[in-house]
């Protein structure tokens, strides 16, 4: 049993990253899901799908490199823990590395990029920092 799913979820990114691997499969979920399309929506992945597994679904990410193999994702770092949760308000959210990284926030209206909780006012849970 996994204590911390989504960190689960991003370090299995980061492993296949770290490997050049096409694609990557993770248990799926709602809040998944929502990490998977603000990382579609941001330009981090190519495209996610959901795949029939037997004891639950799999969501396949398909990974994004540059022109010659350099890697999108540089970094990916879980912020809020379940023993340490971390909220901020959309006024305190600063831009990651100048602007060219991502915060994701899981808000009441679902989980959105600090861009977007930035421009709908609205702040909540950190989890996770990318870039």
């Amino acid at each position: 049993m996994l204590t911390d799913p989504i960190a689960d979820m991003l370090t299995r990114i980061r492993n296949a990253v770290r490997v050049e691997r096409p694609h990557v499969d993770v248990p799926t979920s709602k809040v998944k899901r929502g990490l998977a399309d603000v990382l579609k929506r941001e330009g981090y992945i190519w495209d996610w799908q959901e795949v029939a597994a037997e004891p639950q679904g799999q969501l396949r990410l398909e990974l994004k490199y540059g022109p010659h193999g350099e890697h999108v994702i540089e970094s990916i770092k879980r912020v809020s823990t379940p023993g340490r949760r971390i909220y901020r308000k959309a006024k305190d959210m600063r831009p990651v590395r100048g602007g060219l990284g991502i915060t994701v926030i899981s808000t009441s209206t679902g989980v959105i990029s600090d861009r977007e909780a930035r421009q709908k006012n609205v702040g909540g849970e950190v989890l996770c920092e990318i870039y």
